[in-house]
């Protein structure tokens, strides 16, 4: 399958601001059953955008806009193949709890099982684990399809109703949140378990007649948990999904606040409003003037200090 997409992100500020400093977490990855063809990125007022890859693999945009201006547009196009897996009924075989206790707790895992900014235990989460009685199944796969329905059960997917730092608390209270807050309660129930869970930021393509939950036009999050015997496996408790052709990776981290697609900081005294537009079209074939790429290769660095950020749906 190739996916076509188009990301607009619109900034517009009360006043006139300087100094905008911005990173960006919207390309695509390449590897294994995905391969990103094309990328592009139109920044308005223009600005020079650099990239590199962050240590978890990510490749991480970032561009300043030192004039004043009261209006950012970003515009990201990328142009993905997917590969379909047959993999399924291997996944169902689930491994071993034997084979995945003995490797969870190298260093190669340790970020995937403490606990992060919006994944720390709580009472509420607790009392969650043990209403829904969260604990090992037959194996790794099995509790972890049993986790992606119980949390798409347990809670109802309501636009607009957490922000971006909304703590788990709030959902948990609720019963209610977009595709980040079910994200963050299954990989905070999955690591009490000890497997390896990661947030992914990306796409869905979106079918009305799969009566997918999330958003058709916003980005969207899943979870990837660690299996021994397949690697990273995709689970979207949204959408009661094993995660499939449709799904489009962009960035992994410990939870939304490693990945958000925007985040930044600027100077002076305004107030901003967030308009965004995700369109993922699919195509059977890329176009023929489609110009391959190379995706960069050059040394992980740490990102910098942000706040402006966007909300996952």
């Amino acid at each position: 399958m190739y996916y076509s997409i188009r990301h607009t992100t619109q900034f517009d500020y009360s006043a006139s601001i300087t100094e905008s400093v911005m990173e960006l977490y919207m390309q695509p990855r390449s590897e294994n059953l995905q391969h990103c063809l094309n990328f592009s990125l139109t920044v308005d007022p223009p600005a020079k955008v650099t990239s590199y890859r962050d240590y978890m693999g990510n490749i991480l945009h970032h561009f300043d806009i030192p004039q004043q201006h009261n209006r950012l547009m970003i515009l990201a196009e990328a142009f993905v193949e997917l590969t379909p897996s047959d993999a399924i009924d291997h996944l169902r075989a689930g491994g071993s709890w034997e084979a995945l206790d003995e490797i969870a707790h190298t260093s190669e895992f340790y970020d995937y099982l403490l606990p992060g900014e919006f994944t720390h235990p709580t009472p509420l989460l607790e009392a969650l684990r043990q209403e829904l009685k969260i604990v090992r199944h037959e194996n790794p796969f099995s509790t972890l399809w049993n986790l992606t329905n119980v949390v798409y059960n347990a809670f109802d997917y309501v636009p607009d109703s957490t922000s971006v730092d909304s703590p788990i608390d709030h959902s948990l209270e609720t019963r209610q949140g977009v595709c980040q807050d079910f994200a963050h309660v299954m990989l905070a129930l999955g690591r009490g378990l000890g497997i390896p869970c990661r947030y992914v930021s990306g796409y869905l393509y979106y079918q009305r007649s799969a009566h997918d939950r999330s958003a058709e036009d916003a980005s969207h999050a899943w979870v990837e948990a660690y299996l021994p015997d397949a690697g990273w496996v995709g689970f979207d408790p949204t959408n009661q999904l094993i995660c499939n052709e449709r799904h489009i990776r962009v960035a992994v981290g410990r939870d939304y606040g490693d990945v958000p697609p925007t985040r930044g900081v600027f100077k002076g005294k305004a107030t901003s409003d967030l308009t965004v537009k995700v369109e993922v079209t699919s195509a059977e074939r890329p176009p023929e003037d489609l110009e391959l790429f190379a995706a960069p290769r050059w040394p992980a660095m740490m990102a910098g200090l942000i706040q402006q950020r966007q909300q996952q749906q």
